[in-house]
Parts: structure tokens; C-alpha cells; sequence
């Protein structure tokens, strides 16, 4: 049954008599190649458009057409996405507001790994330290995976349906139902994706297939236009091959349930207030010999597994405010708690992991309160602040800690210990609208960032086994941009420049003195987090032109640089400048388009330094590729698009991609390489 969501959503996605179909968002004949901000420093993009290149049914990959996004590749999915060059816990992800952290200790499973894209609506970025409003600020930037609801007055339903098939295996499906009347609403999204190992563009098959499922569902009660209540559950599961490391992921089994109650139009000073709480459970398996052929190692000689665990709970409470025509004020407080757990073998067949205790390793728990002014100058500017603190507790319940597979273990010095830190943050912007269409805006952020999981838990610090002690993280931000829009032209300019202070890096192959059997000294290679000074600046821009009423340009740049201050070198896993530009030609029931994607070469490296995803391994070389669509909508309910992804079967990796891994009965290749040719189809169906 593994094949259900698939087979459903093929099964629906004909057209069905007698439904109403006038209210229903037409399906629009063009692939997404690029997107551009339509407000200071926010992007929007729907979530179920065709994209090229296609992505990998993740939270991550689907990202990368938004100037500024790369993604960290691993294998064929689970990538880490990378906004500016900042990765991991500087990014937030949130899913209807709620957070899901997975439980790998090497990140096998980011957030974006439990993120199914088509189950949802729209995806809403912010970038820069710009909201209070959602959770402890992030550096780089926010990113909301949501779903839009819109009260029914009448009794009906509506359905979108998609199947994708593609070069290697790939085939994805999709089936968002929704239906209800004025008092009552339910809706289900099931999603299904299965792709085999991919070949590069030498012909060489890279460990990367994956089978992922989800299935979401909601009921929401509406008696009046003021008032909402929706209680949500998902349930979802995949395996992936890897071909940066040892072992695969064998299970991402996530359970989720959630409400949502909102009361809207209070009264004139009180717009709305709203409430959320949820739960994601977390369970995943990784191993050595389920997804690839078991060979027995030194570091691994027994079949071996490890099975971490993470429940994360979450509530808000806000209100929206209007305490003078012109203002309107956001305030609210949140919490978040999470409670990682692990057991695992180094030999299945002898000592199952099944038969062992989970053990709890780490506690977080962080609380907070946040204010958020918008506030109309005048009919030209405007400006918006916010502030929020937040308490923050950690609890170290490791009695020992593991030295890597060769170096034993060691007494956790930082047993029992918990740790207490209040963190502020705050930002400022005001936007200005100089002429018709155009409009400036600065923005200035900053926010201290608790240390996450895998940096406290997943590497030593420089002086002891256990980074516990890890200093907060301190960036302040300047936002700098233009939008300019008229009937013809579009045009964006966002420039960017951060300092941070006790920025947490994480370094490789440290030397280490440690003690043999016999009280001998040796040196082992460590990895370690340790708090530098650092500073970035980059910037995206973006043109749209069109020609005619059919023909249309796209254009995007981005780029970043870091620098390490504290060591007078380069800030690891910097992406390079990277550009994109697409021609697009639209007649009413089709479209054809081709997106040139080019990214220059990378010698600005810090070897074995990174963050809690990956360190650089060295430069890079330059690279392009070069891809074509084609689509049509011969109704306003029924879409097929075609395309060649990487025409020309280039060989190439993204810079900041993990390093391949030796896997049997594969090649390695110094990093992860991103797949050759790849031919695609989609259909979609709406009603």
C-alpha cells in the first residue's frame, strides 16, 4: 500500500461533472524558473506551481530558484537549505507555525526533511533579522511553509491534483482535498515522491535514491466570519540513501497534532487574537546496511545502527492590536521545548536496537514575549519596529561522551549541568515610496542566537570533550534595497552587511591530545565548536522585463562573502556568485521557456571549518547549465509541463555540497555532484 497517496491522487485527477468550478484559482501556463521579492525584504511563492529545475520533494530543494537560497547537498533529497551563506538553527523553518527539529546527529534530517511542498499553499520568506513575531530571530532570515484558508459560504469542494514522472526513476504525486460549508470545513493532502540513484553527467550513479509519504489532514470549525478553530495532524515516513556518509536513513517517522483558534474584530482596539499549540513527534533511523551492500569496516566492522529521537512541543499566544488609526501592534509570548533522545547498536544481529532503552541526552526550552509596530507616516512611508526577549534553558544530560568511533569515550564534565541565558532582539525599518511603482527601504536587526543541539551536543569545544559552554551567537544587520515595478519592467536591489560576534563555527581534523591503553599520549582529530568574530556582506538582485505582451525576461544575481576576524581568513561555506537568467514566452493556453543557471568559481576556502551541515573541503570550479520547459493549460483546470533539466549533462557540484563518501559498489567523488540530464513531465488538475 506503500503506493496509496500516488495511486489516489492519479485516481482523482480527471475532471469530475457537476461540480462548481467558478471560484476556483485558475491553473497559470508558465513554469517557475525564478522568484522576486514584491515587498521589502519578503518573498512569496506558491508552493504548487511547476518549478525548474524540478526539486526534490523537500522543504530545501524547493527553495533554490529564490536568489540568495542554496542547498547543501547529501543525495537525492534532505538537503540543508543555506540562506546568504548562513545555514542550520540561523534559519528559521517554520510549518504553519510550528517548528519540527529532526534528530540526526549529523543532520541527516534538517527540518526540511519532515516538509512536503505540495501539501501546502504558498511559501512566504523573510530575510534578514526582520519579525519578532515569530519565535527567537533568526540571522539569516525566516521561511513559512503555509497553508491558506478561506471561509465557505456555501456547500462545496475544491481539489488539486499532480503526478511528476522523470528521468531516474522519479515519480511523484499529490491530492489536496478540501470541502465543508459555512460552519464546518475539513481538508486532506497526501503526498508520495520516489526517485533511484541518479547519474551525474560522467555517467557515474551516485547513492541517492529515496522513497518519501505524508499525509495531512485538518477540521475546522467557522461559525461566524470572526471566529476560527482548527484542529491538524500529519503523519509522514520516507527512507533515503546518502552519499556523503556511512549509513543511510532508514526511517523519518514524524507524528504531528496541532490547534488553532483565532477571534478576529473584537472590538476597535482589539483586531484579533489568536492561539496555537502543537506537538511533532520525531523518530529516525539511520543504518549501514539497509539502503546500500553492507560491508563490514574498522570503524564499523557489525551492522550498525543509531535510532535518535526528538519530541518538540510549541505554543503562541498573540494579539493584534489597533491602538490608533495608523498603528497596529503585534504582541504576544511563545514557547518552545524539545527533548532528544537516542539508542543504537554496533551490531544488529547480535544486540538489536529495538530491545535498548531510549536514553535523553539534552532539554531545551525557551520562552518569550515580542511587541511589533507597524506604523503609516503618510501615504508614501512607512515603518515598522519590534522587540522581544526570550529565556532560554538547556540541560547537558549526557554522564558520558563519545570520542568518535576510534577514541572511546569520555566523562561528561558537564554532566547534569543546566544552563540559563535571556537573549535579546530587536529591528527597525522604514520603507519610502519615491515615485509611482518605486519604493526604498532600510532595515537594521539584531538578535542573539541560544547555541542548537548540534553545536553543544554533536561536537567538544577546543578545551574540553563537552561545548556545552558555547557562548550565544551576536548579529547585528543592515538591510539596504530598491523595488521598482511598472507595466513593463521590474527591478530589486537588497544589499546586506552583518557583524557577529562569538559566531559559532565548527572545525574539523582539531588536534587533540588524548590517552592510550597503557597511559601513552597520542593526539586524536576532533570536531569542535568554538566562538569566533566574524562579518558578511552580499546582496541579490533581480530584473523582469517583457518585451511584448508574450515575451518576458528574468534575471537574478546573488552573492555573498564572509569573513572570519578573529583567525584573519575566510568564513567557511560561503556560497559563490551565482546568477540566473530566463526567457519566457506566454500565449494564453501555453508556454514555452529556457533558464540559463551559471556560478562562478570558489577560492576564498577555510578547510575543515563550517557549520553544524558541512566545512569547506577546498575551491571549487565555475559551472552552467542550461534548462528548457515547455507547458500547456488547454482548460483553466488542467496543466501539462515538459522539461530538460541540465541540457548539455554537465558534470558539476554546488561549492558548499557535502563531501562523497566511499560507498560500495559507487564511485567517490570529492563532493556530492548534482544530477545530469534530467528529462521531466507534469500534470496538474484542479477543481
Amino acid at each position: 500500500m506503500k503506493h496509496f497517496p500516488l495511486i489516489l491522487s492519479i485516481s482523482l485527477a480527471i475532471p469530475f461533472s457537476g461540480v462548481a468550478q467558478n471560484d476556483v484559482t485558475k491553473l497559470d501556463p508558465v513554469v517557475v524558473t525564478s522568484v522576486r521579492s514584491q515587498d521589502p525584504l519578503i518573498v512569496s511563492t506558491d508552493a504548487k506551481a511547476p518549478v525548474q529545475p524540478v526539486p526534490a520533494h523537500d522543504g530545501a530543494d524547493v527553495l533554490k530558484n529564490i536568489p540568495g537560497f542554496s542547498v547543501i547537498r547529501k543525495g537525492g533529497t534532505d538537503g540543508d537549505p543555506v540562506l546568504r551563506g548562513m545555514a542550520g538553527s540561523r534559519l528559521s523553518i517554520l510549518v504553519e507555525g510550528e517548528t519540527v527539529l529532526g534528530g540526526c546527529f549529523m543532520r541527516m534530517d534538517p527540518p526540511t526533511a519532515y516538509i512536503f511542498p505540495e501539501a501546502y499553499d504558498r511559501i512566504t520568506i523573510i530575510k534578514g533579522p526582520q519579525s519578532v513575531r515569530y519565535g527567537p530571530i533568526s540571522s539569516a532570515g525566516l521561511v513559512r511553509f503555509e497553508r491558506d484558508f478561506v471561509r465557505r459560504d456555501d456547500t462545496g469542494a475544491t481539489m488539486f491534483s499532480t503526478v511528476t514522472a522523470g528521468s531516474f526513476g522519479r515519480l511523484d504525486g499529490a491530492l489536496d482535498l478540501r470541502g465543508g460549508n459555512s460552519s464546518f470545513q475539513g481538508r486532506i493532502a497526501a503526498t508520495y515522491s520516489e526517485m533511484g540513484d541518479y547519474s551525474d553527467g560522467d555517467d557515474q550513479t551516485v547513492h541517492s535514491s529515496y522513497q518519501r509519504w505524508s499525509t495531512n489532514a485538518s477540521l475546522a470549525w467557522t461559525p461566524n466570519d470572526d471566529i476560527f478553530i482548527e484542529i491538524t495532524g500529519a503523519v509522514s515516513d520516507g527512507e533515503a540513501a546518502y552519499a556523503d556518509r556511512m549509513m543511510d536513513g532508514a526511517l523519518f517517522d514524524r507524528n504531528n497534532i496541532g490547534l488553532r483558534m483565532r477571534r478576529s474584530n473584537i472590538s476597535d482596539l482589539v483586531q484579533e487574537i489568536e492561539f496555537q499549540a502543537y506537538a511533532n513527534a520525531v523518530d529516525h533511523v539511520m543504518d549501514n546496511y539497509s539502503l546500500r551492500t553492507f560491508r563490514p569496516t574498522m570503524m564499523m566492522p557489525g551492522k550498525t545502527v543509531s535510532n535518535p529521537d526528538r519530541l518538540t512541543t510549541g505554543a503562541r499566544l498573540a494579539l493584534s492590536l489597533m491602538p490608533v488609526e495608523k498603528l497596529r501592534l503585534d504582541t504576544g509570548i511563545d514557547y518552545q521545548g524539545n527533548r532528544h533522545r537516542v539508542r543504537a547498536t554496533m551490531n544488529q544481529d547480535t544486540m538489536p536496537y529495538e530491545n535498548k532503552a531510549r536514553v535523553e541526552d539534552v532539554s531545551f526550552d525557551q520562552i518569550g514575549a515580542f511587541a511589533e509596530a507597524a506604523y503609516t507616516i503618510n501615504d508614501h512611508t512607512r515603518f515598522y519596529a519590534g522587540a522581544r526577549i526570550d529565556q532560554w534553558t538547556a540541560q547537558d544530560k549526557r554522564a558520558a561522551i563519545s570520542l568518535g568511533m576510534m577514541g572511546g569515550s569520555s566523562a561528561n564534565p558537564t554532566a547534569n549541568l543546566k544552563r540559563e541565558s535571556t537573549l535579546p532582539g530587536a529591528f527597525a525599518r522604514v520603507e519610502h515610496d519615491i515615485s509611482k511603482g518605486s519604493t526604498v527601504y532600510l532595515g537594521v536587526g539584531h538578535t542573539q542566537r541560544f547555541p542548537d543541539y548540534w553545536e553543544l551536543v554533536s561536537s567538544e569545544s577546543t578545551t574540553s570533550p563537552s561545548a556545552f559552554h558555547t557562548a550565544p551567537e551576536k548579529t547585528t544587520q543592515v538591510d539596504l534595497g530598491w523595488l521598482y515595478r511598472n507595466d513593463a519592467l521590474e527591478l530589486t536591489a537588497s544589499v546586506f552587511a552583518s557583524g557577529i560576534n562569538d559566531f559559532i563555527l565548527i572545525q574539523n581534523s582539531f588536534p587533540k591530545s588524548s590517552i592510550m591503553m597503557g597511559g601513552m599520549m597520542s593526539t586524536r582529530m576532533a570536531t569542535v565548536a568554538r566562538n569566533i568574530d566574524a562579518k558578511t556582506i552580499g546582496g541579490e538582485f533581480g530584473l523582469g522585463y517583457r518585451f511584448t505582451e508574450a515575451f518576458r525576461i528574468d534575471a537574478s544575481l546573488s552573492t555573498v562573502r564572509g569573513d572570519n576576524t578573529r583567525d584573519d581568513r575566510p568564513l567557511a561555506q560561503m556560497p559563490p556568485l551565482e546568477g540566473r537568467i530566463g526567457f519566457t514566452y506566454t500565449r494564453s493556453s501555453w508556454s514555452v521557456g529556457a533558464l540559463w543557471h551559471g556560478v562562478v568559481a570558489q577560492d576564498r576556502v577555510a578547510i575543515n571549518q563550517g557549520n553544524i551541515v558541512g566545512q569547506d573541503i577546498g575551491p571549487s570550479p565555475a559551472y552552467d547549465t542550461v534548462s528548457l520547459n515547455a507547458s500547456w493549460a488547454p482548460t483553466s483546470y488542467l496543466r501539462f509541463s515538459i522539461g530538460i533539466d541540465n541540457l548539455f549533462d554537465r558534470t558539476y557540484a554546488a561549492h558548499i555540497s557535502r563531501a562523497g563518501a566511499a560507498v560500495a559498489g559507487f564511485t567517490q567523488t570529492t563532493r556530492v555532484n548534482e544530477p545530469g540530464r534530467f528529462s521531466w513531465i507534469k500534470f496538474d488538475y484542479r477543481f
